[in-house]
């Protein structure tokens, strides 16, 4: 049977390899990290609450830093290993562009009124507007958990994040935005579940679309 001359079943190839091994190495590390990083904030909280310990990971504060800074490097390294494919092959400029204001307030209209369509494989305006500030944060979590392990030694950065509490508050908040990400992340997969079998396969139906999201 076919549609538009295209037969159902066949199959397309959408996600290399290299991004599905690195997107599992990431999540992965991403889950120690903000479980861990959970119960490194109870040692000492910055604000006025603290997370159950079901939900934090290393079950005492260096168990907890062993496994944050065990996950802070795979996801350093990974993170190189994702940026150094997709600056050489071209998939970061595939994928993640061209974006403007205009596109991503048209693709938000849509979301919120549950007629987004998705194609596997190709990210609408917001998905792209996601994924790069999601980067950003990694980033800045990095710089502001280096400053904070490291006040002496990167004394320069640690000033640059306004001094040692302050860079305190960057790295939560920064963490924190990376949650929102996850959570946003796992509820669009969620109402268009025929997003995780190319994440997987790296494989998607030829022609086909993954429908809107659902009302």
């Amino acid at each position: 049977m076919t549609q538009s001359g295209i037969a159902y079943g066949a199959k397309r190839s959408i996600h290399p390899l290299i991004v599905r091994i690195t997107h599992w190495i990431n999540a992965f590390a991403m889950i120690c990290m903000i479980l861990s990083g959970w119960r490194i904030y109870n040692a000492s909280p910055i604000f006025n609450f603290m997370f159950p310990d079901w939900m934090t990971l290393g079950g005492w504060l260096a168990g907890a830093l062993a496994w944050h800074f065990a996950a802070m490097w795979l996801l350093v390294l990974n993170g190189l290993a994702y940026l150094a494919y997709g600056l050489i092959s071209g998939h970061l400029q595939k994928s993640f562009l061209p974006l403007s204001p205009r596109a991503v307030w048209r693709d938000a209209q849509a979301a919120l009124a549950f007629r987004l369509e998705h194609t596997p494989g190709t990210y609408n305006a917001v998905q792209k507007l996601l994924y790069i500030a999601v980067v950003l944060l990694g980033v800045l979590a990095v710089a502001s958990g280096l400053a904070i392990w490291k006040p002496i030694q990167f004394l320069a950065l640690t000033s640059l994040l306004g001094g040692y509490d302050f860079a305190r508050i960057v790295h939560f908040l920064a963490m924190t935005g990376i949650v929102l990400f996850v959570i946003v992340h796992l509820t669009l997969v969620a109402l268009v579940p025929s997003t995780l079998p190319p994440m997987i396969t790296g494989r998607a139906p030829r022609g086909g679309h993954g429908g809107e999201v659902p009302k």
